[in-house]
């Protein structure tokens, strides 16, 4: 499937704003510092985070990714706690300290960086990030630990601007918005996925790539869609090229 969400990390296409978004995490790994990566929905960031976390050695990191930050700081901390094998403390207090000191034992005992990965971020309430904050804070600015990612909307990002988060955003190392391609990204993108597939030869024509950029602005998980319709609507048409009243149909039919 040449627009499908299993394509390995290696074989993503990398137009500009996924390879800017990937240097910025591995950098901050490489730092063990904070970062904070943004984008509209379907963007293409938990994207990006997967091809970077594929480049690291297993053998030299601990990713802990979390998917739903509405779980609270305490699940966040339970979460982490369980992923580097121990047990959660009941107390919160006696948590938070438990969840500091077995980051530090991974990086000091084991050799591994931890790597906690935040997903929906912008979900968070102030009072979780500050936390999150507190747990940075462990080394008494001696260094990390272990490197954070929080992954959001752009809510996130300026949210990190008010004056209650002045200590959290200062934390922030690196910081990138992934925004949409455009046309010739598109087109790059498209041309891309089908030659993963084993489609080298023309498949869309170029007004119905316009088309399609048009209706995803430029953003990957809506071009995938809007491409995969405008496929099955030139099959149940009987045609060989992805056409303009195709892509428009695409269009159409994901607008209702």
């Amino acid at each position: 499937m040449p627009f499908g969400r299993n394509i390995p990390a290696q074989a993503l296409h990398p137009h500009p704003g996924h390879r800017e978004a990937i240097a910025r995490i591995q950098w901050c790994v490489d730092q063990h510092q904070m970062g904070v990566i943004t984008g509209e929905v379907g963007a293409g960031k938990t994207v990006a985070v997967r091809a970077a976390l594929a480049r690291l050695e297993a053998s030299r990191h601990q990713v802990i990714y979390i998917a739903d930050p509405t779980i609270g700081m305490r699940g966040i901390q339970s979460q982490i706690v369980t992923a580097l094998g121990g047990t959660p403390a009941f107390y919160s207090g006696v948590l938070a300290h438990q969840t500091a000191s077995l980051l530090a034992g991974e990086l000091d005992e084991r050799a591994r960086l931890p790597v906690v990965v935040i997903d929906e971020a912008h979900l968070l309430g102030n009072t979780d990030l500050e936390s999150l904050r507190m747990l940075t804070n462990a080394g008494l600015d001696t260094g990390s630990h272990f490197a954070l990612l929080l992954i959001g909307q752009p809510t996130l990002r300026r949210r990190l601007k008010l004056a209650v988060l002045a200590a959290l955003d200062q934390r922030v190392s690196t910081r990138y918005a992934i925004t949409g391609m455009d046309l010739a990204e598109t087109g790059a993108y498209i041309g891309h996925h089908l030659k993963y597939a084993g489609r080298s030869d023309t498949l869309f024509s170029d007004d119905a790539i316009a088309a399609i950029h048009q209706g995803s602005r430029g953003h990957p998980r809506a071009i995938n869609n809007l491409a995969v319709a405008a496929l099955i609507a030139t099959y149940a048409a009987d045609k060989a090229i992805v056409d303009l009243s195709a892509a428009q149909s695409a269009i159409t039919e994901n607008s209702e």
